[in-house]
């Protein structure tokens, strides 16, 4: 294994404190110093250069999402989309794009507007309300639900549950998030295990995957299951921390607003820097499937690489001035919601989300202002808020 003089002197620890507040200096000097670098505790090798993501991300060939193309079991309940590596993962992935393309996304569109605009009324009468709870949680759940066609569960259950899926993503630093994380799982696919039932009958896209795959066969049918779960599970935690990290950097960058205002066409290329200055997912780890070289390091056989899209979203080599919020960055092929065959199936729709967010808050001339200390939510895989105290009064 290799670790010695390849160990970074740069101290990377995701969990930290200050690490949660702002990971942006330390992935600074992480690329600037050792931008291929061996993490001792997460026993992978941290890659933080925007060009070397991006060839860890495409090339399926030698970095496997799936471990069984190494030999390691994977228990039969994760089997998805998500896991699966083309060409194999081809068959399951276009079912659910092609269901995803035939949704009326405009509609959807819609729904999720009057969801927003009722929302921000509620806020709006309060002088302060906590963000997450009140504006970014139930907008998510109300897109993902509505995307699929479910009828969207308790959004106190249904928080408490993905909350604990989201902390084991992290059972790599913290062993003791594995059980929880399994529980919370097998909640989450009895859930999802409903709507393939005979009274399941989704709608929506889901209601399109199911009819497709009537007559599918057992294996073919736990796939499609699993990537269900995964897309509802995944959507959600990716839509709310999204929701979350926008509307704080809109609190504390209060020139948005009036740029915005004065070019309105702006909004969806703005949301796009948006998201690659402050965005959901951390990063994402694949398997080396040979010996292979990134940039002066060799990475063997079967060790973990990392790719941290935070640190590549910030790399002066790929963004001119990335620190700053440039609203009309172009072009602009940020690494927000992962890259290729297994990036978020619901980006699109988070796009639109996003945007008719920023939409909303202009047309009802009600922006958000820092109304407390944020605190960050303590996991390493998702950038979110534990809690995000919010005015939205003059």
């Amino acid at each position: 294994m290799a670790a010695g003089p390849l160990t970074s002197p740069v101290r990377y620890d995701p969990l930290h404190e200050a690490t949660l507040a702002d990971p942006y200096p330390q992935l600074a000097a992480l690329r600037e110093q050792t931008p291929v670098a061996w993490h001792e505790v997460m026993e992978c090798w941290l890659i933080t250069r925007y060009e070397d993501c991006l060839r860890v991300l495409r090339d399926h060939a030698t970095f496997a999402r799936d471990p069984r193309r190494l030999g390691i079991p994977v228990p039969e309940a994760q089997l998805s989309v998500q896991i699966l590596d083309p060409p194999q993962q081809a068959g399951v992935r276009s079912l659910f794009m092609t269901a995803l393309h035939a949704q009326d996304l405009d509609a959807l569109q819609n729904s999720v507007d009057a969801v927003i605009r009722e929302r921000l009324q509620q806020c709006a009468a309060q002088p302060v309300v906590e963000a997450m709870r009140e504006l970014a949680q139930p907008v998510a759940l109300a897109a993902i639900a509505g995307l699929l066609g479910v009828s969207p569960p308790s959004l106190a259950e249904w928080a408490a549950i993905s909350d604990t899926v989201m902390r084991s993503m992290d059972a790599g630093l913290n062993p003791a998030l594995i059980e929880p994380g399994r529980r919370a799982r097998a909640q989450l696919s009895d859930l999802v295990a409903s709507w393939f039932t005979t009274t399941g009958r989704p709608t929506g896209l889901l209601g399109q995957v199911r009819a497709r795959t009537a007559d599918a066969g057992p294996e073919q049918a736990a796939y499609v299951r699993h990537t269900a779960r995964v897309m509802f599970q995944g959507g959600y935690s990716t839509l709310t921390a999204a929701l979350g990290n926008l509307l704080h950097t809109l609190a504390c960058h209060r020139g948005i607003r009036g740029a915005l205002s004065e070019r309105p066409g702006l909004v969806h290329r703005a949301v796009d820097e948006l998201v690659r200055f402050d965005g959901p997912v951390q990063g994402t780890t694949r398997l080396a499937t040979g010996d292979v070289t990134i940039g002066d390091v060799r990475v063997r056989r079967g060790e973990k690489v990392t790719v941290l899209f935070a640190a590549a979203n910030r790399d002066p080599a790929a963004f001119h001035l990335p620190d700053r919020l440039v609203l009309d960055r172009t072009p602009n092929r940020h690494l927000g919601y992962g890259w290729g065959t297994h990036a978020c199936l619901g980006t699109v729709m988070a796009q639109r989300v996003l945007a008719v967010l920023v939409d909303t808050l202009l047309d009802t001339q009600t922006w958000p202002r820092p109304a407390g200390t944020a605190v960050r939510r303590r996991t390493a895989t998702m950038r979110t808020f534990a809690r995000l105290p919010i005015s939205f009064q003059p």
